[in-house]
């Protein structure tokens, strides 16, 4: 099988008048028929650099829409039925990866996502139901929300943070109990930048005020966000210094609270990401400018972190593989920053995308983010993640089958369904573990 494909062909090909649950039927023949007609056009314009904004906008718009030619689907709705590999479901074992040194018992990880439910950067009860409960219903990997190395890197008063000791000890029963339900604990650390300061999204995250409990954002330059926003303060170098060694004090307290894997947030218009994008570094030093100018500071918190993180845990990075405006980030310099964390041992680089500007028109679509991943996976020889509208087990299976990704990252979906991977399994065909304490209510599971 080639290394490249695409990301869920078996998804908005099909007519609108169909099922939602007849779209998520993937059958065996269409993944032949993909493998032989999508996987050579997408690789031939991948092979060519087919790396801009209008380019690759133009190639998802014409998988969501069903652009490409000679590929039809025939039979009736009702015998679709997924492929039942399960892929999913096998571990990540690689003797010359650090992946398999902490066992993941499946693929399927819980991606990141912010809670806004902390005081003083302290997390709680909430934290323990919500990321233990993702723990319970199956996942491999569930990684806590990002985390702020200190209290003006957060997105909001609200957030998480690991910048002191007592933050790191009460993650501990946390970190135990992910464990104990057989996952692997992690952890993406991180810092808001220019977007820091902000309300919780269910009071119209609107920028606050200090009088608000809020505080001056700082950014690589004093560019705001957007009209709504503050002009953060551009960092000195002073700043650059304290910032990376927050980080690296972060990854020290992530480890003493327990936790096996480490993320560093550097997409999504943070603070790592306002560093890497053109847009919102206009910096004159040796820290903007070039493309290798502005990976410099993201470079240097990189190996800060990987020179106290130790070898045997992995650390992966989340990146924005692209800021969908012109002129702005894009994949082919996302490939080349790839590159150069590998070199510094980055063991696996998590691909989303967007979050420099407000305004960007992001064609989202079922898996949109996957080409991405695998484009990435195949130029670096890395290990990769697809995330961003990932929902059906049969979808999920596809991106792992094709070669896509190496695992699939869910956010949005598990906040629907905490126990995805159970129920994922099930429709699936594959058969594996459950609680003990749930064994009556698995599927086809005879009552004592």
């Amino acid at each position: 099988m080639k290394t490249f494909s695409i990301a869920n062909p078996g998804g908005k090909r099909y007519p609108h008048s169909w099922t939602a649950e007849a779209r998520r039927g993937v059958d065996r023949r269409v993944e032949e028929q993909v493998a032989e007609g999508f996987e050579e056009k997408v690789e031939e314009k991948v092979e060519e650099q087919f790396y801009s904004v209008t380019q690759i906008t133009s190639l998802i718009r014409n998988l969501l829409e069903g652009e490409f030619s000679g590929i039809t689907v025939e039979g009736e709705i009702s015998n679709f039925r997924p492929s039942s590999t399960g892929h999913l479901y096998f571990s990540l074992k690689d003797e010359q990866s650090v992946l398999s040194v902490v066992m993941f018992k499946n693929r399927i990880f819980v991606s990141p996502m912010c809670q806004y439910s902390c005081e003083n950067g302290m997390p709680n009860n909430w934290h323990l139901v919500h990321l233990g409960s993702r723990a319970v219903g199956g996942a491999g990997l569930v990684i806590a929300e990002a985390t702020a190395v200190s209290p003006e890197g957060r997105i909001s008063p609200m957030d998480c943070g690991i910048w002191s000791d007592e933050q790191s000890e009460a993650f501990t029963s946390i970190t135990r109990f992910i464990e104990a339900q057989g996952a692997v604990p992690g952890i993406q650390i991180g810092h808001a930048g220019r977007k820091a300061s902000t309300d919780a999204p269910w009071r119209g995250g609107r920028p606050l005020t200090e009088k608000e409990n809020g505080w001056q954002p700082i950014a690589p330059s004093p560019i705001a966000f957007d009209k709504r926003y503050p002009t953060p303060r551009e960092m000195t170098e002073a700043d650059l210094e304290r910032v990376v060694a927050e980080f690296a004090a972060a990854a020290e307290r992530s480890l003493s609270a327990g936790f096996k894997v480490l993320e560093l947030h550097t997409a999504h218009g943070y603070l790592m990401h306002q560093f890497l994008s053109p847009i919102s570094n206009h910096r004159k030093d040796r820290w903007g400018g070039t493309s290798e100018n502005r990976q410099s500071f993201p470079l240097r918190v990189t190996k800060a972190v990987r020179k106290v993180w130790p070898e045997n845990l992995p650390l992966f990075v989340r990146i924005s593989c692209t800021d969908w405006v012109e002129n702005g980030w894009d994949l082919s310099q996302s490939i080349d920053f790839s590159r150069r964390i590998k070199a510094l041992g980055v063991d696996f680089i998590d691909c989303s995308s967007g979050g420099t500007v407000p305004d960007a028109r992001i064609p989202a679509g079922p898996g949109f983010q996957a080409v991405f991943s695998a484009a990435i996976r195949k130029a670096v020889g890395i290990e990769t993640g697809a995330v961003g509208l990932i929902t059906a087990p049969a979808q999920a299976e596809q991106v792992l089958v094709t070669e896509q990704a190496d695992a699939v990252l869910l956010g949005r979906e598990f906040l629907r369904s905490p126990f995805w991977p159970m129920t994922a399994a099930a429709e699936l065909g594959v058969d594996i573990k459950w609680p003990d304490q749930y064994q009556r209510g698995k599927p086809d599971q005879k009552i004592q």
